[in-house]
């Protein structure tokens, strides 16, 4: 009955998935949100959980734009169960904000495959992606998927001195801004994060448990989506590789985070969700599949109430 529900793409797939997020964002917000309230919080977190659900929506159309997935709705479920598993991601601003950028990014470095105005999408990619550094430093990991998109494209040497051009525009733009705001340079202190290599909260049940289950889901997922980027077009296939890429960035990402509680897993989920997606888009397994998307929308739900 899920995997029917869920294996369509239509309105009110969107709409019962935004309420599920919703719900559980106000849950994990709900101290500051009403409890602690401040006209001025209350705006930053309604700004937050409107940039949270349109990461869905931006999720969504890369996916069906560059045909990564069938035309259901696994792809913004699994990002929205992954993302309400972990309360710490729901109440850092940051990383929702710098993920929002980063898919920004990613949806013009895929769509690089067209071939028209590469020049304008490599720039728009690593301006995002710079952005997104700003919020969270080590979101600036994902230049190696624009430069890999680069290379499977438009490998011409003009190509490789744009995202330095991007980037330049970045800081100067920032620069400015703190100078107008703050009277002051905004300096490398403020935008490096040092990272530390202690991994002690994952021993909580809390981020522990949900972390194995998605991890193993990763695993299993991605015995399918090699078979399917065997078979797939040209075109597709490099797009798909950049997924695989995205992916692989993300751990490093998390790997090198300042904070492990499990928020900095939130550029893993991105492009986590479209594999797990194509796994679910195939017609075998059914009762397997069944059972499966059960426990995992059930995962978020009980670990809170468990633990």
């Amino acid at each position: 009955m899920l995997t029917s529900f869920f294996g369509k793409s239509k309105p009110v797939n969107g709409i019962v998935i935004t309420l599920f997020l919703i719900l559980f964002f106000t849950i994990a917000n709900f101290r500051s949100w009403f409890l602690d309230f401040e006209l001025l919080n209350f705006l930053e977190n309604f700004v937050v959980l409107v940039c949270l659900i349109l990461s869905v929506f931006i999720l969504n159309f890369i996916a069906k734009k560059n045909e990564l997935t069938q035309r259901s709705a696994y792809k913004i479920l699994f990002f929205a169960i992954f993302s309400a598993s972990f309360f710490s991601l729901l109440k850092n601003h940051q990383v929702i904000f710098a993920n929002l950028c980063v898919l920004f990014a990613l949806r013009r470095v895929i769509s690089l495959q067209t071939k028209k105005v590469v020049q304008r999408k490599i720039f728009d990619a690593t301006f995002w992606i710079c952005i997104a550094s700003l919020f969270y430093f080590w979101a600036i990991l994902f230049l190696v998927v624009v430069y890999a998109g680069i290379i499977y494209y438009l490998p011409k040497a003009k190509n490789w001195l744009i995202p330095p051009i991007a980037a330049l525009t970045v800081t100067l733009l920032t620069q400015s801004f703190h100078i107008i705001a703050y009277d002051q340079f905004y300096t490398l202190g403020e935008w490096f994060q040092w990272n530390y290599f202690d991994y002690s909260n994952y021993q909580d049940p809390k981020i522990l448990i949900p972390i194995s289950i998605i991890l193993a889901l990763a695993l299993w997922s991605l015995v399918q989506f090699f078979s399917v980027v065997n078979k797939a077009s040209v075109s597709v296939k490099a797009s798909l590789n950049l997924v695989l890429l995205s992916l692989l960035t993300a751990v490093g990402v998390a790997i090198f985070a300042p904070t492990k509680d499990g928020s900095e897993l939130i550029f893993f989920f991105v492009p986590l969700s479209i594999i797990v997606s194509i796994y679910f888009d195939q017609k075998s397994d059914k009762v397997f599949r069944e059972v499966l998307l059960a426990l995992l929308i059930l995962m978020p739900l009980c670990i809170p109430l468990l633990f």
